[in-house]
């Protein structure tokens, strides 16, 4: 579906992406020669370099028009974490890969998506303006990349308000601890700005994506919902919804998804998608839907029908391009900008070369898993930095930069000398690869089995009090 996928349906043969080539290298020229509007025009261009870089993948030989390959080229089988052009990490809505150890290379990625980096000023100003202790998140880089989030504070310091937007693709029943990064940083920020937040579930995306029925998707919408309700949001300023049920109950919602259709060309999501000729039109349509929340008066019931209340968004980065869409059309349709916060992968326990995934009961740690669970899967499957014989480990040191379990600790772990000194301890070799595992086992199962005590509270009556469209407590 988009650069480095798998799972692309309909994969092309080397000479049909050939032929894709030549008639996208055609529609560029035609765009270039019309004076084509500038975002259309970004936007072809930005399929044919794809394209480019998918044919050099199937054929290992880099496309020259009237250079047709020849019928025995071999399609290499690179697999779902395939290597993008030159090695650059893949991240996109549906696919994270990387080749390094480390992970995804962040500063890379903001100059890429042109977003830019939470510099220690902006954390600074963030507790100036909060009054409170910056989260974790912000004080180790969690939160990296930003747009617009200087905009959000000044508005906020001459006592103009905002609102959170925040979202979930229900994909499975059970959501892993990767699922809750988003969500625990959002609580945060609703209770330390004490401001309204919507939260989009998804299931119309994943009955597009996935192979299972509407039904199923909409059921799942609602246990992840018992999930994010148990991570502690006020009732009182938290509404939270499905597409399937919203998109029908709201005019005003509806509205703007049309709006944001209308001002968004084909050419542009297949760019900023790599959406292909065999996908679904449900698929091109659906980026509009996951626009709409972040403009105020697709919320009447909350903002009376205002539109120029500021959305601030934190989310990984892979869902970036959805916003970077809906931030172009915004000032087209009279509404503004809504701003993010980004955050980083949540790394598989294998390693930082993908993210935790909830199709992989392995590479996950789940928010219904046992403590004997939590326990075997870290000790079986955590990656370590750690060297191969106790003796080395003594001599040499471990990696924390690679080391899953030390990665973990920095998302979970509250007091910031402890986790220092965990890894110069670690680095030094005085910490052995089973105590490391050992502090995140005992980090992890109090966490998961409280969150799970949480979620057994949430009854039939208090998901229909989170997810009923009403007013909320908002002062602006």
């Amino acid at each position: 579906m988009t650069d480095c996928q798998g799972d692309r349906e309909g994969t092309d043969s080397p000479m049909e992406l050939y032929e894709r080539l030549n008639l996208q290298g055609d529609n560029v020229r035609a765009l270039k020669t019309a004076k084509a509007d500038k975002a259309d025009l970004d936007a072809a261009v930005q399929l044919l370099l794809k394209l480019k870089v998918d044919y050099k993948q199937m054929t290992g030989q880099d496309y020259k028009a009237g250079c047709p390959p020849s019928e025995n080229t071999a399609v290499p089988n690179n697999g779902p974490a395939a290597d993008c052009a030159d090695g650059e990490d893949s991240v996109d809505p549906w696919n994270v890969s990387t080749t390094n150890a480390k992970g995804v290379d962040y500063d890379k990625l903001i100059v890429r998506f042109g977003s830019s980096k939470v510099e220690k000023e902006l954390v600074d100003r963030i507790e100036k303006v909060s009054g409170q202790k910056p989260h974790r998140f912000l004080r180790r880089g969690i939160f990296f990349s930003h747009r617009d989030m200087n905009q959000v504070l000044d508005a906020y310091e001459k006592h103009k308000s905002f609102y959170l937007y925040t979202g979930r693709g229900p994909s499975s029943e059970a959501m892993h601890v990767g699922h809750l990064i988003p969500f625990i940083f959002t609580k945060w920020l609703q209770d330390v700005f004490d401001i309204p937040l919507v939260i989009q579930l998804t299931d119309d995306e994943k009955y597009l994506w996935k192979d299972l029925t509407v039904e199923e998707c909409h059921r799942f919408a609602v246990e992840n919902a018992k999930d994010i309700i148990a991570c502690g949001f006020d009732v009182n300023k938290t509404f939270i919804f499905s597409d399937l049920d919203y998109m029908g109950a709201s005019p005003d919602f509806y509205r703007n998804v049309v709006k944001i259709q209308k001002h968004v060309t084909f050419n542009q999501v297949k760019g900023i998608f790599g959406f292909t000729d065999s996908d679904c039109i449900g698929k091109i349509s659906f980026p509009a839907i996951q626009a709409a929340p972040s403009f105020s008066n697709s919320f009447p019931q909350i903002f009376g029908g205002r539109k120029d209340i500021q959305c601030l968004i934190p989310c990984a980065i892979d869902q970036d391009p959805y916003f970077r869409m809906t931030r172009d059309v915004a000032p087209r349709i009279g509404y503004p900008k809504p701003a993010l916060l980004h955050s980083t992968f949540f790394p598989a326990l294998q390693g930082a070369q993908t993210k935790m995934s909830a199709s992989d009961a392995n590479s996950s740690i789940f928010l219904t898993d046992t403590p004997k669970q939590i326990k075997n899967k870290i000790n079986k499957h955590a990656f370590s930095g750690g060297k191969d014989t106790v003796e080395e480990h003594r001599k040499h040191g471990g990696n924390a930069d690679v080391d899953v379990s030390f990665m973990y600790l920095t998302f979970f772990l509250e007091d910031d000398e402890q986790l220092e000194k965990i890894r110069q301890d670690y680095t030094s070799g005085a910490l052995l690869t089973g105590e490391l595992k050992k502090i995140l086992i005992e980090t992890l199962q109090p966490m998961i089995s409280q969150h799970q005590e949480r979620r057994k509270q949430v009854t039939d009556e208090t998901i229909k009090q989170f997810m009923t469209p009403r007013p909320l407590n908002f002062n602006n």
